[in-house]
């Protein structure tokens, strides 16, 4: 029910944010998020894609980042957060959770 949830915060504030030109995959527990950066907005759907990054963590630790119990960076180096891939796209879905 929360990874819908950020599915949803996500989906709303994608279209305020230029274009990053690449695709970005997002796992949280189950669900499979993905941020399509290549057209003239920002696409977000639900779905396991091929993506120039992906980023995967627990709902319980986008949680605790948004409450700002956590600090991204502290829960990327603890493991808590993991990132295959391009890690400058990683810092572009910081402003969308």
């Amino acid at each position: 029910m929360i990874a819908e949830a950020i599915f949803e915060d996500i989906k709303k504030q994608a279209p305020n944010l230029k274009p990053f030109g690449a695709k970005l995959k997002f796992v949280v527990d189950e669900t499979t998020i993905v941020i399509d950066g290549n057209g003239e907005v920002n696409e977000v759907r639900m779905g396991d894609e091929e993506a120039d990054c992906t980023i995967t963590a627990s709902s319980e630790t986008i949680v605790k980042m948004r409450n700002g119990d956590l600090n991204p960076m502290m829960a990327v180096m603890t493991g808590k957060i993991k990132i295959k891939g391009d890690m400058t796209l990683a810092m572009k879905l910081q402003s969308l959770i």
